[in-house]
């Protein structure tokens, strides 16, 4: 107990202290809260805390967020965003993918590994750019949009790009992986409802994940909530508001697709419910919490040694991604005349 209450008020106090001065500085709350787990790194380490495990749990936040985005688009505006998704989104990853693969092939890669570490580059985080988006009030620009689009879009793509890439693998490293799998489930890893399926098995399983999300948000949602309004206590509602969003979530888990994008699909779907502007108000101050905790996690994670040891090629390689997405970006922005902040 006593070991729990301390590793949250240093989270706490890291987060409290570090982000307004971050604020102040104009550097956004997303790097004062990586400065503030980089300055706590230390007490983590001291304390042998299990970061991984705390950073599973604050990845819910990202989640959040990503429901409460959905719940701001009802289903017939995202189906007019079709075509950014398709044309912003799908090019900003086919052509990122295209070039870093050619810088790569011409260091003296492989086609194979170029190819793979183009496609993994070529993704973007979803959590820092929705975050810095949403506090300088840039979501219902056209460049916002746009952003968002592209950003969805990534999302979405990264489910096949999982199922593409393995095939891109060397015979040693899929013996590794397949090794570590092994060693995982046998000493009681996570659940996968899709081990030992066959192909049609998998994709027959997948549609009835997202049908089931459709449905039940649809169908069971206002009944829900309409039963626990009645008895007029609002962490009930809270309660429940939660309970849908970690329920799809753990759908999505054990099926192999991505709790995020579910969860967007799950406030799509709830975006014309009466009970929309509750569902907000209630899960906004859960999300901003465990965000921060997330940013905090990765911040400590950060490998200085490694960092001290290839400075130079990783600054170089990551001004370089930077500068590739950026010639990439503004090509296909001017293609599809995406209008600047008014």
């Amino acid at each position: 107990m006593i070991d729990a209450l301390l590793l949250t008020f240093i989270f706490l106090v890291a987060g409290i202290v570090s982000v307004p001065i971050a604020s102040r500085l104009g550097l956004g709350s997303v790097l004062g809260y990586l400065l503030a787990g980089i300055i706590i790194s230390p007490i983590l380490t001291i304390l042998e805390v299990d970061l991984a495990s705390v950073q599973n749990f604050g990845e819910l936040g990202v989640v959040l967020m990503l429901f409460l985005v959905g719940l701001e688009l009802e289903p017939k505006k995202l189906w007019a965003m079709k075509t950014r998704l398709l044309g912003l989104g799908g090019g900003q990853v086919i052509l990122t993918a295209l070039f870093i693969m050619g810088v790569s092939t011409l260091l003296d890669q492989s086609w194979r590994i170029s190819l793979a570490v183009g496609l993994i580059l070529s993704l973007s985080s979803t959590a820092i750019v929705l975050q810095t988006l949403g506090e300088k009030g840039l979501m219902r620009s056209d460049g916002g949009q746009s952003s968002f689009s592209v950003l969805l879009a990534q999302d979405i793509i990264v489910i096949p790009m999982l199922a593409f890439i393995p095939l891109l693998a060397t015979p040693e490293l899929i013996s590794a992986v397949n090794h570590t799998v092994s060693q995982t489930y046998a000493h009681g890893g996570d659940w996968n409802l899709l081990e030992g399926l066959s192909a049609w098995q998998v994709t027959l399983v997948t549609i009835g994940a997202v049908i089931t999300v459709i449905l039940g948000g649809n169908y069971l949602s206002s009944p829900v909530f309409r039963f626990i309004a009645s008895a007029q206590l609002r962490e009930l509602f809270t309660a429940t508001a939660l309970m849908f969003v970690i329920g799809t979530t753990l759908l999505m888990s054990v099926v192999g697709l991505s709790p995020a994008l579910g969860t967007f699909l799950a406030g799509v779907v709830l975006a014309n419910s009466p009970y929309r502007h509750e569902l907000e108000s209630d899960i906004a101050p859960f999300k901003g919490l465990l965000l921060g905790l997330f940013f905090m996690t990765v911040g400590a994670g950060i490998n200085f040694s490694l960092l001290a040891d290839h400075f130079l090629k990783i600054i170089a390689i990551t001004l370089g991604v930077i500068l590739l997405k950026l010639v990439t970006l503004l090509v296909i922005g001017v293609l599809f005349k995406i209008r600047g902040v008014d």
